[in-house]
């Protein structure tokens, strides 16, 4: 594919000059063709389209996105298309060379190049992207500004449409973040193995433990090693599930699984036998999440529960997050309330100084994102609140400050006060202990979000882990502007 045709969003909002259909023949024969690859894409486009106008689905079930070719009425709709989205070329390899015919009045639009993203190598082939980022849906919250302004510049008559679809489907992805802080125990109840590695994105996001899997892809062919590797795994009882991907191929499914009870799951993740729409991805998560909770012997009614308290759970209204008075402690020693937190825009993360990896990734790309900004970045203070305090004293968050950064306020206190503090912000967390007789080997698990408050203590916004050093830095950035 040559360079000017694979480009990223980012690269595209910037450049003006590669809008050369804004204003022009698309406002003007009130036409606006927009074409998506796959089902799950295709889904968050149409909540962003949605009272304007219906993109075109290319890849219908008849078709894996791996082996697909379009047809001549394919192809020429294609053509007539405005812009085209797709995944990149580690999933629809096969329609790399006809988007790399297509005219230059067909803008196209590669996903898996959005610089913002999470994007992850692949497991079984070296030098590939794993293209199923959507799988974290913060991937999509993280992008979902990007394609909206996309699509405002190419059909700016319905700015305002755009903006307010744009709202709807980020209230709805939210609403999934939500459901797994309230039930992100149920990922945890057992140990599984995949046929195919689709879910590498989904263990990192909500910490599901995958012991090994058999295929990269429905195209890869297994060996005969692999196949006794996992076979074994599942006879030894070693795992307690084994999940498939629907509609792709697993000719050795029955070898792997007869004289065993295993359980097994089927995956849905790019929405087969799904109506095309808005709803299409929702319904996919909500399968995919149920199924593997099922098959991992999870708590069914408290996933059930974890669900219904999510969606009880609307967003609070902006002065709802933060408010309420607190006495705290910070690494110094000194006092620390909500009065102290004042003058400038507090950057409020949740966290604990045992923690392994999500804590110190967050603090990291916080860091990243003031060292971007420069000198602005002194309007910004960034606070490590620990919802460990039992182990987490000032002495213990003082050497773990200094590790970090000199701006950086670690923040402990009582049990109580901590828990009322991460009431108000909306966090949750609770402990997990270790197989262990040691009481102070445990863990806690925790939202994982950093909180933003304007100087005069009003919440602003909510970041999702694992958005980007990048992103971060221009959304802080665009907050001063």
């Amino acid at each position: 594919m040559s360079n000017n045709r694979k480009y990223g969003l980012i690269l595209l909002m910037l450049s003006a000059w590669l809008w050369p259909l804004v204003g022009n023949g698309t406002e003007a024969e009130g036409e606006f063709r927009v074409v998506v690859t796959i089902k799950p894409l295709h889904s968050i486009l149409s909540g962003l389209m949605l009272g304007i106008g219906e993109p075109e689905l290319l890849i219908d079930d008849s078709q894996l996105p791996h082996q697909f070719t379009p047809s001549p009425e394919q192809w020429q709709r294609m053509q007539q298309a405005d812009l085209l989205f797709w995944v990149g070329s580690e999933l629809e390899s096969s329609l790399a060379k006809s988007i790399e015919e297509l005219g230059k009045d067909t803008e196209v639009i590669e996903l898996l190049s959005h610089s913002g993203l999470k994007v992850l190598p692949s497991r079984h082939q070296q030098q590939q992207r794993d293209p199923h980022f959507w799988l974290d849906n913060r991937n999509l919250m993280i992008m979902l500004d990007d394609l909206t302004l996309i699509l405002q510049q190419m059909d700016t008559k319905r700015t305002h449409l755009y903006e307010r679809n744009r709202q709807t489907v980020l209230a709805r992805l939210a609403r999934i973040d939500r459901e797994y802080e309230y039930g992100y125990r149920g990922m945890k109840a057992g140990l599984g193995i995949q046929y195919h590695d689709t879910l590498q994105y989904f263990e990192q996001a909500y910490a599901l433990k995958v012991l090994d899997h058999l295929s990269g892809s429905p195209t890869q062919q297994t060996d005969a090693r692999g196949l006794l590797r996992i076979r074994e795994r599942i006879a030894s009882g070693e795992a307690v599930c084994l999940l498939s991907e629907r509609g792709f191929p697993t000719q050795h499914l029955a070898l792997l699984t007869q004289e065993t009870d295993i359980n097994q799951g089927v995956l849905n993740s790019f929405g087969i036998g799904l109506s095309p729409g808005p709803d299409l991805y929702f319904e996919l998560m909500a399968h995919n999440t149920d199924e593997i909770k099922r098959c991992l012997n999870a708590d069914m009614v408290q996933a059930r529960k974890a669900r219904s308290a999510a969606q009880q759970d609307k967003l609070v209204a902006a002065e709802g997050i933060g408010k309420g008075t607190f006495l705290l402690t910070d690494h110094l020693g000194r006092l620390v309330s909500n009065e102290t937190m004042l003058g400038k825009f507090a950057i409020v993360y949740f966290g604990y100084t045992y923690c392994p990896d999500i804590c110190p990734t967050s603090l990291q790309i916080m860091f990243q994102a003031l060292n971007e900004l420069g000198d602005k970045a002194t309007q910004f203070q960034p606070y490590f609140i620990t919802i460990d305090p039992q182990r987490d004293s000032v002495a213990v968050m003082k050497k773990y400050v200094e590790y970090y950064d000199e701006r950086l306020i670690g923040v402990t206190g009582s049990e109580a006060m901590i828990e009322r503090v991460a009431g108000q912000f909306k966090a949750r967390f609770e402990r997990v202990d270790e197989a262990s007789d040691d009481p102070d080997l445990y863990l806690m698990d925790h939202t994982a979000s950093l909180y933003l408050l304007d100087p005069s203590g009003r919440f602003i916004n909510k970041f999702a882990h694992g958005i980007s050093p990048q992103v971060l830095a221009s959304k802080l950035d665009r907050l001063l502007e």
